[in-house]
């Protein structure tokens, strides 16, 4: 062991929204409980790099996460950056299939907001900066050494941490994963997304629009204005052979092959930012754990964009993991100890596996041009406009306020 290693508690790998909020999270709940803990937050790209987990895209959070994010005490240093989602628009291009959810109808002030990921991070790292937090940033895990109570990690720059428990939060292709060679299944939508922000003549008053095509969803969400400018952030599903000639195209001829995609129900769109590109797929661990390791978020599942739930399930797998640890916290025990992490994983099982056929029910559906499923799915639509009662346990999914009871009754019966 290097004599210039340091003994810490729960060592966090990847520093973006999930991350980070976990690692202020765990400071709050030690603090709470009078057990303060030895964190570490190992980041490799800094926010505002261009490389880091907090790029320039929008990302909607739900009202129950937003709700999480407040009970965790985070959401009061964000919620000046939030922008409100007041309705959600859901449309069948060329079908007679469309419905509304509305705030109103659940006596909601939204249905949940959008903030932009770099402004989040650097809110965020302004945070932990305030906080006892080892923030190693930038820094890159190397090499996993496994001991019967713990983890050796051992970084870039020789610098070695050993930690009780490890927690995986550093996204698709995480490098925790790859070292300790655990399983991940992946299942390709032959699609790929371009992301974008764009600009409209008419202002988006908190609307949210998620538009099937024949090709692939695009979904808009509005965001705050600039330069006295409506702006909604863009992320539009393709097959994989036309993204090329998509992002080719100069801004104008972009925009009015958006338009002719989406339609005018958002305004005429005026104007294009920066566009990127990425592939889609379903990637997820079957048993995101090992010994004195649990993984979150995006290294744990990584879903396709159509619901916009892969930010709001990582969130519940850190309330998850919160839940099960504050008991442990309480009695003074071990925060890797085995039972934590069967604990985690039997509390996140139910609420990932619906999570994830939902999304592949959705991805599936709706890029499926078989008649009687179009046939089914409008229905299924307008059922939800004709009956309100239909779309409480729709919305209630869409806000996030599913998947937390397993993780809250084992904690009160610890």
């Amino acid at each position: 062991m290097n004599p210039q290693s340091t003994d810490i508690d729960i060592a966090i790998v990847g520093g973006a929204m999930v991350g980070a909020s976990l690692a202020l999270a765990l400071d709050n709940l030690g603090r709470q409980l009078k057990r303060p803990l030895k964190l570490a937050l190992i980041e490799a790209h800094a926010p505002g790099t261009g490389q880091s987990g907090f790029d320039a895209r929008a990302i909607a959070v739900a009202h129950g996460s937003r709700h999480l994010l407040q009970q965790l005490g985070i959401w009061p240093t964000l919620a000046h950056l939030a922008t409100p989602i007041h309705d959600i628009h859901v449309s069948d291009r060329g079908h007679f299939g469309m419905t509304e959810i509305n705030s109103r109808s659940f006596n909601l002030d939204a249905l949940g907001a959008v903030v932009e990921l770099d402004r989040v991070g650097q809110t965020l790292f302004a945070a932990l900066a305030k906080t006892d937090i080892a923030l190693l940033c930038p820094a890159e895990l190397i090499r996993i050494d496994s001991e019967t109570q713990g983890h050796i990690l051992t970084l870039g720059d020789g610098q070695q941490l050993r930690c009780q428990l490890l927690v995986a939060a550093d996204g698709a292709h995480s490098k925790v994963r790859q070292l300790q060679q655990q399983p991940q299944q992946i299942s390709a939508f032959g699609q790929s997304a371009i992301i974008a922000n764009v600009a409209s003549k008419r202002p988006h008053q908190g609307m949210a629009w998620e538009r099937f095509t024949e090709h692939g969803p695009i979904a808009l969400l509005p965001m705050a204005d600039s330069n006295g400018q409506p702006r909604l952030s863009l992320v539009w599903a393709m097959p994989e052979h036309t993204v090329a000639e998509r992002l080719a195209l100069s801004d104008n001829d972009f925009l009015d092959a958006l338009q002719q995609a989406f339609g005018h129900r958002a305004g005429q769109f005026t104007a294009v930012g920066s566009r990127h590109s990425y592939p889609l797929a379903l990637s997820y661990m079957p048993r995101p754990a090992f010994h004195r390791t649990v993984y979150v978020g995006n290294a744990a599942q990584t879903l396709h964009p159509i619901a916009g739930q892969g930010f709001n399930l990582g969130l519940r797998d850190i309330s998850g993991l919160l839940a099960v640890l504050t008991p442990v916290l309480q009695q003074g025990g071990d925060v890797g100890a085995v039972t934590v992490i069967h604990d985690y994983l039997a509390c996140r099982e139910n609420d990932r596996r619906q999570t994830i056929n939902n999304i592949e029910f959705l991805v599936r559906g709706f890029s499926n041009q078989y008649w009687p499923l179009v046939a089914g799915r409008n229905l299924g639509l307008r059922l939800l406009s004709w009956l309100p009662p239909l779309k409480v346990p729709v919305a209630h999914r869409a806000m996030g306020w599913h998947g937390r009871e397993a993780c809250m009754a084992l904690a009160r019966s610890r």
